[in-house]
């Protein structure tokens, strides 16, 4: 190791922290509060994680770049000049500036407006004002290019960094729920993600925001304003017809789901009847066919989700972070700012093949959705603000969320082709496999030591 890159000051951070126990469903609120615990995860779980970057269709030209973070490290997504996709931390290596201002836009070079270093797309350095007058030429340029991000891959465009070099490939950190998740935003064929990604910031807990979208308890109390006003149906807003999916490392899928009757009635349909179903408002759908909210035309992508996948109409969530929502036409950060903050990002991805009308209409329906003004997240915002500040009273933080819904009364049911998950109504399930999986994660010292000791995928009683 060079003697100017500095070992990890946090490797054993966890030594002397108290990871709670939550294999009982009940959560101690320090898991929302406790500095030390939010450095360990920043450590633990986004420095070795695969978080996701951005879409090809947001740099696809060389020169192109995107912001974004890994926990708090602020990245440049940049495509290089032979089409390469690298991942930089976005701080010079001089004094530590950061090289881009802005959220993303196209360059030859990222030069530092502090002193004028000059790196290449790839991170190299290439230029150092007064190198032979100032520093005598006892430099070596090779030495202090941009840190790049230990692994940089991609699931079908969407692209995806580790900072960690023992990391599993990011297909087999995805597993069979993760592409599932993945494949939704694919039903329609290749997608293209606008430009546009609304931002905010909510007082509140990374992981209260992260199984919020796994609670289909709240949406009828939480979100009554939107069903009042017309803008969501009663009858949908609680399905009892549940699927939960729980995979390896933390990912999940919970939320409605299409029965193998509905399915085989989808699957059934005609291309013209697929697409005046897909035609109608959202509020009108469950009115005709409450479960054909996503009547797949893509072959390849109900091969790619599964018997079983290709019915979970639910929420998936990438371990960490990312939420995809809202048939698919959505993806949500939920990036750690603290152990009390958290900024909310939203993507909007949309199909290619849509017309210009069902553009319009899918637009039309996520702007009033999600985001800072959004219906339903100024709701959720609410709640998981004032679900975050009750841990830190001395009198309240003592008692622990209860997460014990459905907890031990549904059985985990195993495909033929091996896919498994659970059909049941509104549940804890994913919440109580998403603290699991946290708690394994930072318990864990290394890769190989989380790969030894992550809980498999649930079978039987769960």
């Amino acid at each position: 190791m060079p003697d100017h890159v500095q070992p990890d000051p946090d490797a054993d951070g966890a030594a002397e922290i108290r990871i709670p126990d939550v294999s009982d469903g009940l959560i101690d609120r320090s898991v929302y509060t406790d500095p030390a615990l939010y450095r360990v995860e920043l450590q633990r779980i986004f420095a070795r994680a695969w978080n996701f970057m951005c879409h090809e269709t947001q740099i696809p030209n060389a020169g192109d770049y995107f912001i974004n973070y890994i926990g708090e490290d602020q990245v440049i997504v940049v495509r290089g000049e032979d089409g390469t996709v690298h991942v930089l931390m976005n701080t010079c290596r001089h004094r530590g500036n950061a090289l881009c201002r802005a959220e993303l836009g196209n360059t030859k070079a990222f030069v530092c407006s502090y002193h004028g270093w000059t790196y290449g797309l790839d991170g190299k350095l290439i230029g150092i004002p007064g190198k032979a007058d100032f520093y005598r030429d006892r430099i070596d340029q090779a030495d202090w290019g941009l840190v790049p991000a230990a692994r940089v891959d991609h699931y079908k465009g969407f692209y995806f960094a580790t900072l960690d070099p023992q990391a599993p490939s990011l297909f087999d950190y995805l597993g069979d729920v993760g592409r599932v998740g993945m494949e939704s935003m694919l039903a329609y064929g290749d997608v293209v993600v606008l430009d546009g990604v609304q931002k905010n910031v909510i007082d509140c807990n990374w992981k209260i925001a992260v199984d919020n979208l796994f609670d289909w308890y709240h949406v009828k109390v939480s979100h009554n304003s939107a069903s009042r006003v017309g803008f969501l149906n009663q009858a949908a807003m609680m399905p009892m017809t549940q699927m939960v999916m729980l995979g390896e490392l933390g990912h999940a899928i919970g939320g409605p789901m299409v029965t193998r009757e509905e399915q085989a009635k989808i699957d059934a349909l005609s291309d013209e009847e697929r697409l005046a179903i897909d035609r109608l408002p959202d509020a009108e759908r469950p009115k005709v066919a409450p479960t054909l909210r996503r009547p797949l035309r893509s072959t390849a992508t109900k091969a790619a989700m599964g018997p079983v996948g290709v019915r979970a109409s639910g929420h998936p969530n990438i371990f960490p972070n990312l939420w995809i929502s809202t048939r698919g036409m959505q993806m949500s950060l939920r990036l750690p700012r603290g152990p009390a903050a958290t900024e909310i990002w939203w993507f909007t991805v949309m199909p290619k093949s849509f017309t210009p009308e069902q553009r319009r209409a899918a637009k039309k329906f996520i702007i009033h959705s999600f985001g800072p003004a959004g219906l339903l997240e100024q709701d959720d915002g609410e709640n998981w603000s004032q679900s975050t500040m009750a841990g830190r009273g001395v009198a309240s933080r003592r008692y622990p969320h209860n997460m014990q819904m459905a907890m031990g009364q549904d059985e985990v049911m195993v495909d033929a082709t091996g896919q498994k998950a659970i059909e049941t109504r509104v549940n804890e399930h994913a919440q109580r496999w998403t603290y699991r999986c946290w708690a394994e994660w930072l318990r864990a010292r290394d890769w190989p030591e989380l790969m030894q000791t992550r809980s498999p995928s649930p079978t039987g009683r769960v």
